[in-house]
């Protein structure tokens, strides 16, 4: 047995470019892409038989680095409470898995890369991309990693959306499915906050049609975008005991700047989003989840009739950017064709933020389904590979 430390510690970011025959994959657009490189990080070690890889799939504005921290970094990976040493995904049995999808801007092939024909970031030459792609090139990375079956996917919002894609293109490659806090589709006002967030960044005169790269980023606009998404991740609730109708300390009362506590609160997560991310790629991004339909019209029943790996399936009470309404709409789907499926609705103030603040509960039903998991399809704990 290798000896292994009982904390995640330090980590780096590593890195896989994948070419094909043409190199170039094809989209579900149609249109041929490529070279692309993907970022991916691993926790934990991959066993003997190879049969004991989770694949966690990151939400809309996060990346790679799920948990650990990096070198000269003091926060840890946006997961880092759920995986580690004696977590939900116990690096101690399992081998974790944490790309950054296409698309993205934290180190795999997005907008802002450079395009090899023209040797300048692609800007709006960047072909359009779905969740479909997204999973396509993961597919191909889990390939290169020598993994056949996956003993898990699961992934929260955005990520939860990947994960129900993976076991519908791959139902043979994927042992279970943990969707949190997501949907099949996006409804009408689901898409009407992201076209709200695209319309700011647009509307930004620094925006230029996309070609900004070397200038000046379209700060104000991706920072209203970001202030816009992250009303709809918190709740009533949560904004009422974090907030309040508190006043700022403020000298001069009855301006426009920002008096009330929340309205700081918004403006200081705006303008940090700005250093971390890149405008073109929330476009892309949130156009690729408003395309997201799951059963392409013909309706779940019919797309999940070739599905037989278990799902835990988990929402929140208090979310109300995807509420509980849309997992119950997956759970019941799976239900219909014998798919072995728990639903859980869990208790919560913090909204559609609860998949990354609530642990305890979510680690408990993980844990479980998990070992259940794992007894069913033999995998052991022998991490000599």
């Amino acid at each position: 047995m290798v000896k292994r430390d009982k904390q995640i510690g330090i980590v780096e970011t590593q890195y896989y470019t994948f070419a094909y025959p043409s190199s170039e994959l094809e989209l579900e657009s149609g249109e041929k892409f490529g070279p692309i490189t993907l970022a991916y990080e691993t926790y934990g070690m991959l066993n003997r038989e190879r049969s004991n890889a989770i694949l966690i799939l990151h939400a809309l504005t996060g990346d790679a680095h799920a948990a650990g921290f990096h070198p000269g970094e003091k926060d840890p990976g946006w997961w880092d409470n759920m995986i580690g040493p004696g977590k939900a995904f116990d690096t101690e049995q399992y081998f974790v898995i944490c790309s950054n999808f296409l698309g993205g801007c934290k180190g795999s092939t997005g907008p802002a890369s450079i395009n090899p024909v023209t040797g300048r970031p692609y800007g709006l030459q960047f072909p359009v991309i779905t969740i479909k792609d997204m999973v396509t090139t993961q597919r191909h990375l889990i390939d290169y990693l020598g993994i056949q079956k996956l003993l898990a996917v699961i992934g929260g919002s955005m990520g939860g959306m990947q994960a129900l894609q993976w076991v519908v293109s791959y139902p043979d490659r994927v042992g279970s499915v943990i969707p949190v806090a997501t949907t099949a589709n996006h409804s009408p006002q689901q898409i009407a906050f992201n076209e709200v967030g695209r319309q700011a960044i647009m509307a930004d005169p620094n925006w230029n049609e996309g070609d900004y790269y070397g200038k000046d980023l379209p700060a104000k606009g991706l920072s209203v975008a970001r202030m816009v998404g992250h009303i709809t991740y918190m709740s009533d609730v949560s904004m009422s005991e974090k907030f309040g109708r508190k006043f700022k300390n403020i000298k001069q009362p009855f301006k426009f700047s920002p008096e009330f506590e929340v309205e700081g609160y918004l403006q200081y997560r705006g303008d940090n989003f700005i250093k971390r991310f890149d405008p073109n790629s929330y476009l892309y991004i949130t156009k690729a989840i408003d395309y997201f339909d799951l059963s392409n019209g013909t309706g779940l029943r019919e797309i999940f009739k070739r599905i037989t790996a278990p799902f835990l399936i988990i929402a929140f009470k208090s979310d109300w950017l995807y509420p509980a309404y849309q997992s119950q709409e997956i759970a019941r789907a799976c239900k219909l064709v014998g798919i072995d499926a728990i639903y859980c609705e869990l208790n919560s103030n913090y909204g559609h933020d609860a998949f990354l603040l609530e642990v305890n509960e979510q680690a408990h039903l993980i844990k479980y389904f998990l070992k259940r998991v794992a007894g069913s399809l033999e995998v052991i704990d022998e991490h000599n590979v």
